[in-house]
This record gives C-alpha cells, structure tokens and sequence, in this order.
C-alpha cells in the first residue's frame, strides 16, 4: 500500500498542475471601471488587501479539503485498529472545523470589503 502513495501523489500533482492554470485564469483581478483620469489604474489598497484575503482564504480552504481526504483516507485504511480510527476521526473533525472557519471568514471578508468599497469596485 505504501508503494501505491508515491505514484498517487505525484498522478495528483501533475494533474493539478494542468488544472491551476484554468483556476488561475478564472480570475477577473483588472477593473471594469477604470477611472477617467490618466495614469490611474482604480487599483487602491483596499482592492488589493481584499484581493490578497481572498487568495490566502482559498489556499487555507484548500489546504483544508485536502486534509478531510486525508483524515478520510486514514479512516478507511485504519483495518479496525481502534488507535488509528480515533486519529482518523479527529483528523476529520479538526478538518472540518477549519472548513467552518474558512467560510465564516470569507463571510466576515465578504461583508467588511462591500462597506469599504464602493459599488462595483470590488472583485
């Protein structure tokens, strides 16, 4: 089984490798209303912090997501060992509690970035 996990971590790699580009891409970060004035981009520090929030809160949210797989793996190949299934259960738990705090601080990023800035400025 442990020869098996090399090879599935690095399929997994590269086919996240091909598929971040296409995530990456989605990404609308230029302004659809830029200002009149010459040489100014619309681009302030708030767009930018809410911009940079936003990433580091998918990467954690990722990160996340990949730990309940793991947690979920480890319950699966536990084999009845009761040791290891309470280690997967709290790998799980832990998990899923980072999940939750994930999206509540999107919510809290959400609701903070539309009192800041103005309409349809922000991402």
């Amino acid at each position: 089984m442990l020869k098996r996990f090399p090879i599935f971590s690095k399929i997994s790699f590269a086919v996240l490798g091909l598929l971040m580009p296409m995530i990456v891409l989605a990404q609308n970060i230029i302004p659809q209303n830029p200002t009149s004035l010459p040489g100014n981009s619309g681009t302030t520090f708030t767009n930018i912090f809410d911009f940079y929030v936003r990433v580091v809160l998918a990467v954690v949210g990722i990160l996340a997501v990949a730990y309940l797989i793991y947690g979920g793996f480890r319950y699966i190949t536990s084999a009845g060992n009761e040791e290891a299934t309470e280690s997967a259960k709290n790998i799980i738990k832990s998990a899923v509690i980072g999940l939750i705090i994930v999206i509540f601080s999107f919510v809290i990023v959400i609701v903070i970035s539309n009192a800041l800035l103005p309409q349809g400025a922000g991402p």
